[in-house]
């Protein structure tokens, strides 16, 4: 039954993992060539430090939003902190994963059970969930999909 399961038996394995190193064009080759929208990333050894996502990548291509403004006496004031502008430029202008990824940890355990998962992702409003080891290492990944095909394959 769909209830009793748990992580491990539904994520997506073996993962894919990039490192800060990484160039972009590598990963985004990655996320292509394998039809998936996120990759974690990993340090040196091995341990999840973050992740890139579709959505990062969209910053980079969309270009730096400078945010709603208004003119007053041929002075330019922003109604936004342009001091977070530097992040979008630097996201922007970026060639390595490092420049791109977001280091929102959205990770879980392959012992965590089935629903409990599925809450965490409606909780943190996210695709996917990486799934660790208890040395924090990816082991693979759990994602919306993963939970739909195993509450289909549970009704028949």
């Amino acid at each position: 039954m769909v209830l009793q399961q748990t992580v491990k038996e539904v994520m997506s394995s073996p993962v894919l993992t990039v490192t800060p190193e990484t160039a972009l064009k590598d990963a985004v080759s990655l996320l292509s060539d394998h039809h998936i929208s996120g990759l974690p990333v990993v340090d040196q050894n091995g341990l999840l430090i973050g992740e890139l996502t579709e959505q990062d990548l969209m910053v980079r291509e969309s270009g730096v939003d400078a945010g709603p403004y208004v003119m007053l006496l041929d002075s330019v004031i922003y109604l936004k902190n342009p001091l977070n502008w530097d992040k979008q430029v630097h996201q922007v202008l970026g060639t390595t994963v490092a420049d791109l990824m977001g280091r929102d940890l959205h990770s879980c355990s392959e012992s965590l059970p089935l629903p409990k998962a599925a809450s965490l992702l409606h909780e943190r409003s996210t695709q996917r969930l990486i799934v660790v080891d208890d040395n924090k290492h990816p082991v693979g990944v759990l994602t919306r999909g993963d939970i739909v095909r195993a509450l289909a394959s549970g009704q028949s």
